[in-house]
């Protein structure tokens, strides 16, 4: 079965100083071309100083027609008006972040490398799996360390949505979309690009216009 094309998942930079001041950037990045999803990745802040940081980050991609993912926090994404929440194997099981969030909206599940811990959350009903890292990355810790592989073997058998995570680049793209991940997540490769977030995201879309 022929997949539709791969497509953007931005995630927000580690740290945002004052994001009054910041949403032109990240506007201009949801304007460079098609991003399918954002996640808002925010480690340290209390959930009122996140609370405050969705509440100007949310309306301008939602305005878009883009999902809004908050990381690790699916109670305060069900009361900041966020289409949904990512969660990792150490934050809490799929079903209480379920609950939390309610049936109509989006929970992702980190897999990391293992084809055990994707099909657990595809049976337990998780919109989607998260495999990496597959390259180096500054933004987080690599403890797993996935390869194209996965993607083609998880390709081939699922139909639920598969994202690739972890040091993506415009420039180390291209094997991940031929193995056939559905979303590429993105970070530091969209904001340190040298041309700018909005040329970033618009190199994106050309890799995934070719396939």
């Amino acid at each position: 079965m022929k997949r539709d094309r791969c497509r953007l998942y931005l995630i927000t930079p580690p740290q945002i100083d004052d994001p009054y001041q910041w949403v032109s950037t990240w506007s201009a990045a949801l304007d460079g071309g098609d991003v399918a999803a954002v996640q808002i990745r925010l480690k340290g802040l209390d959930d009122d100083a996140l609370a405050r940081v969705i509440d100007v980050l949310r309306p301008p991609a939602q305005q878009r027609g883009v999902a809004v993912i908050l990381n690790d926090h699916p109670e305060l994404a069900f009361e900041t008006g966020c289409d949904g929440v990512h969660i990792g194997q150490g934050d809490m099981p799929y079903a209480q972040a379920r609950k939390a969030i309610g049936a109509d909206r989006i929970v992702g599940v980190t897999c990391h490398d293992s084809k055990h811990l994707a099909m657990e959350a595809g049976e337990a009903g998780a919109d989607y799996v998260a495999f990496g890292a597959f390259y180096p990355t500054g933004t987080k810790e690599v403890l797993h360390h996935a390869t194209p592989e996965i993607l083609e073997w998880w390709n081939g058998l699922f139909i639920l949505p598969s994202v690739a995570i972890g040091g993506i680049t415009v420039d180390n793209a291209a094997p991940l979309i031929r193995a056939g991940a559905d979303f590429l997540a993105v970070c530091s490769g969209v904001w340190n690009h040298p041309q700018g977030p909005a040329q970033a995201v618009a190199a994106f879309n050309q890799l995934f216009a070719e396939g």
